[in-house]
């Protein structure tokens, strides 16, 4: 049974994970309108967004060490508003410079970030005794679709006023949520002395830590370049521009949404399983759909599949790491921005090399992939009959 503190801790959860959802929308479906405003090519484009993932790493490794010093609820009390500020002034930037040092910002806050809300989702779930990541992951997800909705509905709008209106929204559900998070005590739980000094090998983690790359290949694809595709390659009107990342989102809402209850059923291993198989078949798609319609809903196809993949792997690695240090979710959440890193210059360069159309078999290659990494995810049998990830 959950107590009313565990269930506090899992409404304040559920907020941070939304306004994460809702800030990372609301830069992101605005790259084409970024990219135009600022004169943007191809290729320098694909360098300014490198910026993002790069010192989002740099923001997890150091969001590890903190965290597990002083807890990830102080963490996540400054580094959200700092991801806040860092989408306003992205907006209202006059010029490259102003542009690059609010991503470099928004990169090292969201890194923290990133790190941290998985870190509160795996304590709230060890506390339940259940799974209940996706739940959290759907509402990013909600909040995602929400930004991105916002973002074709007020596309007349003054761009400071359609980045700063959510952002002002964000900012207060962070004090509200920020005080009812799980304390550092909470976040901790008894465990073998070994993993308890914070030792974690690498070696189990491995099969996580790819899967997250490939996934994110994938979903740097879509939040960079799903506008550029749409209106470069589709020649979709404004209005429309934004649709692809929302169907992108909406599907990932509606999988996540079921999530946990199929994860109780089948297994992580064969949901990840089904999810690469159903991100190939989506990234096909947008390679071959030949209008609009068929696009976004290739793209929605890319969420249904790509959507499983995060929850799990972060779930898989607070299961390696019971001591609750943080240690392994931070090295797989690294992966997040391996893979950013990797998608947004992979598929940026094809695109500037070839075209956009032929970019987007990257991510369908590794996509593919998730399915073959998909056993990593299944939990062992000790010979005490209890399950433990495989190592």
């Amino acid at each position: 049974m959950s107590s009313p503190r565990d269930r506090q801790a899992r409404i304040a959860t559920f907020v941070a994970y939304a306004v994460q959802g809702l800030s990372f929308a609301t830069l992101l479906v605005q790259t084409a309108t970024l990219q135009d405003k600022h004169r943007l090519d191809e290729g320098s484009l694909t360098l300014l967004l490198l910026v993002v993932p790069v010192f989002a790493g740099v923001g997890s490794l150091a969001a590890g060490s903190f965290a597990h010093r002083r807890g990830s609820k102080l963490m996540l009390r400054v580094a959200q508003p700092a991801v806040a500020a860092a989408v306003v002034l992205a907006g209202i930037a006059p010029d490259v410079p102003v542009l690059l040092v609010a991503l470099l910002l928004f990169g090292l806050a969201v890194g923290a970030v990133d790190a941290g809300i998985n870190m509160q989702g795996v304590a709230v779930e060890r506390r339940y005794g259940r799974a209940v990541l996706n739940g959290f992951h759907s509402m990013w997800s909600v909040f995602s679709l929400a930004g991105a909705l916002w973002a074709s509905a007020a596309a007349e709008l003054d761009l400071a006023v359609i980045m700063g209106v959510p952002m002002a929204l964000a900012v207060a559900a962070c004090l509200y949520a920020g005080p009812r998070l799980c304390t550092l005590q909470e976040e901790k739980v008894e465990a073998s002395t070994a993993t308890v000094t914070g030792r974690q090998p690498w070696r189990p983690i491995i099969p996580l830590c790819l899967a997250m790359g490939f996934l994110y290949v994938g979903d740097a694809a879509v939040s960079n370049f799903s506008t550029v595709f749409m209106q470069d390659v589709m020649a979709a009107s404004r209005e429309v521009v934004p649709l692809a990342y929302a169907a992108y989102q909406g599907a990932t809402l509606a999988v996540r949404l079921g999530g946990d209850f199929a994860v109780r059923r089948y297994g992580p291993a064969a949901i990840v399983r089904i999810g690469g198989a159903i991100a190939t078949l989506g990234f096909l798609g947008v390679v071959l759909a030949p209008n609009q319609p068929l696009t976004i809903v290739a793209f929605g196809l890319t969420g249904v599949g790509l959507s499983v993949v995060a929850p799990q792997s972060f779930s898989a690695a607070g299961r390696l790491d019971p001591a609750g240090t943080g240690v392994a979710i931070a090295r797989v959440n690294l992966f997040n921005y391996v893979g950013f890193i990797v998608g947004a210059a992979l598929v940026g360069g094809i695109a500037d090399a070839a075209d956009m159309r032929v970019a987007f078999a990257a991510p369908l290659v590794l996509a593919a992939v998730i399915v073959v990494l998909a056993r990593g995810f299944e939990p062992a049998v000790t010979g005490r009959g209890q399950a433990s990830e495989r190592r």
